[in-house]
């Protein structure tokens, strides 16, 4: 049930300003300016730093939310967490995720014998992250990832793999997002 209901007039004639939108753009006109006269003053008195980011000399800064290119995460004893259940491969809006599972041992456990991710299809969206049970599969904050072959592009296994003390910002940003406990 909606908490309010707005009744549309559609019988009233609309103003001549309102069928060419001038009010609209002159508000966004004053919008704009006001952004840029706010930015520009606090530069000049001190309280803004520079726009500029000097790449690659310096990094930016991304939030814990930020959603990098996904890498697997590496076990300490260098195992891939990975199950090869397959669900992130099901959740992927672009069919970018290829595994092909093995057996370990007895025939109980599975690890992908392939895992491969077309980073030139990927749109770094966190679907398979969020499908994953075990943290295998998270985003990463690299971004720096572009390559001039097709075959470039198709990062597999090996290149994936990433330990789990270089993404402690990204396990513990899901951790608390989803109230789970660290494994």
């Amino acid at each position: 049930m909606p908490g309010s209901v707005i009744t549309v007039r559609r019988d009233q004639a609309e103003t001549l300003l309102a069928r060419i939108y001038l009010w609209e753009i002159v508000k966004g006109c004053v919008i704009t300016a006001r952004h840029f006269w706010r930015n520009l003053i606090g530069y000049m008195i001190g309280r803004r730093r520079t726009f500029v980011v000097n790449w690659p000399e310096e990094k930016v800064g991304y939030s814990p939310a930020f959603r990098g290119m996904p890498v697997l995460v590496q076990m300490e004893n260098g195992a891939e967490r990975c199950v090869a259940c397959g669900l992130c491969e099901k959740a992927c809006p672009t069919d970018c995720i290829t595994i092909f599972p093995e057996e370990v041992g007895d025939g109980i456990q599975r690890r992908p014998k392939v895992f491969d991710i077309a980073i030139d299809r990927c749109m770094f969206c966190g679907l398979c992250e969020e499908a994953c049970p075990e943290e295998a599969i998270v985003m990463s904050r690299r971004v720096e990832v572009a390559s001039i072959t097709k075959e470039g592009c198709l990062w597999h296994k090996e290149d994936l793999l990433t330990p789990a003390s270089e993404l402690p910002i990204r396990l513990g940003h899901i951790r608390n997002g989803y109230d789970r406990s660290p494994n």
